[in-house]
């Protein structure tokens, strides 16, 4: 765990073969980073795994003893290859039941749609012992919450369902502020001075961004950091940069 107290990570942990194969496009890792931006908790690391248990526990336990929080999407479905509950048990060291409250909720809302609650349905209430449910607002079926990991969804409007519930709950850290400065040049004309920038404004990251028209080479230069003060003076210092590298092709020329 990080020793900044104003400084909150994540990681995620996506799972399923389908997005391994290609079949079904990830949507979710780019929704929860947006999030979590937003809230002041670094994303840190993205995982891809498989179906297959041992993976996903190896997965998980690396990543739930190196940051603050996990979330996982997937697997967590009605067929036989949703192990992810299991999975996550097998982690925690826990045995993984049919949830009482789960098989409530749930069977009152199959009973009103008259759909049967068959064995393949209650397969979704299924969790660790002791987890804490994390609502469902599209389809009832509950995401749930042990130690440090939160375990939702794959399907992009469930997760980002559930994901508004969750984020509430957390800690936060100070939240990422950002400045772009556009730059008419390209990269490889400002790589150096940037880099000078960047080695004397160290509380910030620069990111770097090329674009091109069709024409000619231009450069987006971001400056991340979490104090005002230390992001308007590495702005200064690459605005600088870019004035000064237009000034020596003036006289280049």
């Amino acid at each position: 765990m990080p020793n900044d107290a104003s400084l909150v990570t994540a990681a995620m942990l996506a799972i399923g073969d389908e997005l391994l194969s290609g079949r079904t496009k990830d949507k979710n890792i780019g929704h929860l980073a947006d999030m979590l931006t937003l809230s002041g908790i670094d994303l840190k690391e993205v995982r891809i795994v498989g179906d297959e248990e041992d993976e996903i526990v190896a997965a998980l336990n690396a990543l739930r003893g190196r940051y603050d929080y996990v979330f996982t999407s997937g697997g967590i479905g009605p067929t036989h290859d949703d192990i992810t509950a299991d999975a996550i048990g097998k982690a925690f060291g826990l045995a993984v039941t049919h949830d009482e409250k789960a098989m409530r909720i749930m069977g009152e809302m199959y009973k009103k749609r008259e759909m049967e609650f068959n064995e393949a349905r209650m397969r979704m209430a299924r969790m660790p012992v002791g987890s804490v449910h994390i609502d469902n607002p599209v389809s009832v079926a509950p995401g749930f919450n042990i130690g440090n990991v939160y375990v939702m969804a794959g399907v992009p409007s469930i997760f980002q369902a559930m994901l508004d519930n969750v984020l509430p709950t957390l800690r936060t850290g100070a939240k990422m502020l950002s400045r772009t400065i556009k730059c008419p040049f390209g990269e490889g004309e400002i790589g150096a001075a940037l880099g000078a920038v960047q080695k004397a404004h160290p509380e910030t990251v620069i990111g770097s961004y090329p674009k091109f028209d069709g024409k000619t080479y231009s450069t987006d230069l971001v400056v991340r950091g979490r104090s005002e003060e230390s992001v308007a003076a590495a702005a200064a210092a690459v605005e600088a940069m870019v004035a000064e590298t237009a000034e020596r092709r003036i006289h280049a020329t």
